[in-house]
């Protein structure tokens, strides 16, 4: 096993950037000043297999967005801080409230901003585009970027590590592990 695999294997609370994570860290403001942003549905299915599995995840950000509010009350995610300075302190605030240890929790990052919540988790990852600063410092290095399938690729890594993935599946497809979806039965 790697260390990302058992680093992975401990996490019971999993945390994401959004801008650069979530989405693909563009800005997007209409002319009237309004800001939107564009999540993929894989990234979000990625989050739902999370807590089928019993991993909580939440959403730690530097900037307030009611874009994102929307977003994680579609996912159903409780746990959501933005507007956040200092990620590790609300990590560690939030880890203290939910009784878990730093071994237990992971953070998925991008940027500067992320690198003390990064360094401080069980463990941690970032999206291909991230900035290299970071890449150098993570667990893993998700093959796609942010806001195109890199939180999914995270998620299925942590159910993967911890032996849920097959199981997370096939309770989402209804189809048993190690069955073939061409199967005819």
């Amino acid at each position: 096993m790697s260390n990302a695999q058992t680093h992975a294997a401990t996490v019971r609370l999993m945390a994401f950037d959004v801008d650069g994570v979530m989405t693909d860290g563009q800005l997007y403001f209409t002319g009237d000043g309004q800001e939107s942003k564009a999540f993929h549905t894989l990234d979000g299915q990625g989050v739902k297999l999370l807590q089928m599995m019993g991993i909580t995840p939440a959403i730690i950000t530097g900037r307030h967005s009611g874009a994102v509010a929307v977003r994680a009350a579609g996912l159903g995610i409780e746990q959501v801080f933005q507007g956040v300075g200092d990620k590790r302190a609300c990590l560690e605030e939030l880890l203290t409230r939910l009784g878990l240890s730093w071994r237990e929790s992971g953070y998925m990052g991008d940027d500067l901003i992320d690198l003390a919540a990064l360094a401080a988790c069980g463990f941690s990852a970032a999206p291909a585009n991230a900035h290299a600063y970071v890449r150098a410092r993570v667990d893993l290095v998700a093959t796609a970027q942010g806001g195109a399938g890199a939180v999914r690729e995270v998620c299925d890594f942590i159910l993967a590590a911890q032996g849920k993935l097959d199981a997370a599946l096939a309770v989402c497809t209804g189809v048993s592990p190690g069955v073939s979806l061409w199967d005819s039965t």
